[in-house]
């Protein structure tokens, strides 16, 4: 599975309430740009071997 369909997937996750992981500094990118383009309210909680996003509602 190529990395913006892994994004993809984590933000429906997200925009259903869950917590999603991203280890690659790659898909975190993507996330990122994914949370700003849907205005989403999200924590990001870095870690030294990736990220979770966790939904603020």
């Amino acid at each position: 599975m190529n990395k913006r369909q892994m994004a993809d997937d984590k933000l429906n996750e997200l925009l259903n309430g869950n917590t999603v992981y991203a280890e690659t500094e790659e898909l975190i990118r993507l996330m990122n740009r994914r949370i700003e383009s849907h205005e989403l309210d999200i924590t990001v909680d870095e870690t030294d071997i990736g990220c979770w996003f966790i939904p603020n509602s």
